[in-house]
């Protein structure tokens, strides 16, 4: 993993003991949560970390308005970081995670050595480009900055958007696993590398930048109507997913979850709630 990306993770984790996770000891404490050998107790509430925005918001709704019906006690924990979510579910800190796509968790396992699997896909978050000083793609010119996720996949997939609008040209075959290393022809465009969460606010010093579509939400802005383009739902293979700890899927808690996150209900908060700026990865949602 990139440097930047590691010190985030250790700042983040300052915020995590805030959060009393560091209480739930470790799965070699005698206070961890059920590992994956064990039975988890069904009637303890299954905690989840989230991303804020729109995942911690889905599983609120979810808490809210389902899950007492269901029989399931939900705690819902946020982060703002792309990597406790995944060590805090493999260390038994919590049950489950919802923030990421399948294309980051399997670089994420592989670089970990983690074995966090999905269980069921909710929603799609349309990755875009975004601009305080362009009002079209057309006036992306020779000589301005894009920034650009920092993370392996969510670059690849950026690089990609910008491809598919004529920005920069790839080399062949390099698809969603391209680096800044494998752009053909840039145009004369330059880049910057960011971690994701900070494009939002890097927007006023580039001159344009592609966010994750959560991170766009979370900074008021409307995808669907703000972005110059945005990347298209239809065969999309980053859905966000509710994943746990391989050996975890089985849990009633978490099966009672799954359940509910592919309910008509929450496909309909969805879609009143984010206008097609996040769409259901279920159900109708070509």
């Amino acid at each position: 993993m990139r440097r930047n990306i590691k010190l985030t993770a250790a700042a983040a984790a300052t915020a995590a003991l805030a959060l009393g996770l560091t209480a739930c000891g470790t799965a070699s404490d005698p206070g961890a949560r059920a590992d994956s050998g064990s039975k988890a107790d069904e009637s303890k509430a299954l905690v989840v970390a989230a991303s804020p925005t729109p995942h911690a918001d889905i599983l609120n709704y979810v808490k809210d308005n389902l899950a007492k019906k269901a029989g399931l006690e939900l705690e819902v924990k946020e982060f703002t970081d792309y990597v406790l979510p995944n060590t805090a579910t493999q260390q038994g800190q919590v049950d489950a995670n919802f923030f990421q796509h399948k294309p980051y968790l399997d670089d994420f396992n592989k670089k970990n050595r983690t074995t966090i699997v999905p269980v069921v896909d909710v929603h799609l978050e349309p990755l875009g480009l975004y601009s305080k000083k362009a009002k079209e793609i057309k006036d992306i010119k020779a000589g301005q900055t894009v920034a650009v996720p920092n993370d392996t996949t969510n670059e690849g997939r950026a690089l990609q958007l910008l491809a598919d609008n004529g920005l920069i040209t790839l080399k062949d075959g390099v698809g969603t696993d391209a680096k800044l290393s494998d752009i053909a022809d840039a145009k004369g465009l330059k880049f910057k590398e960011l971690e994701a969460a900070t494009l939002p606010r890097a927007l006023n010093d580039v001159d344009a930048a592609v966010i994750n579509g959560n991170y766009a939400i979370e900074a008021d802005l409307e995808p669907a109507a703000d972005s110059l383009v945005l990347e298209k739902a239809e065969g999309n293979p980053y859905a966000n997913f509710l994943a746990v700890k391989e050996g975890n899927e089985d849990d009633v808690r978490v099966q009672k979850l799954a359940k509910l996150l592919g309910s008509a209900e929450v496909k309909k908060f969805i879609e009143d709630k984010y206008a097609g700026s996040v769409v259901p990865a279920f159900g109708a949602a070509k």
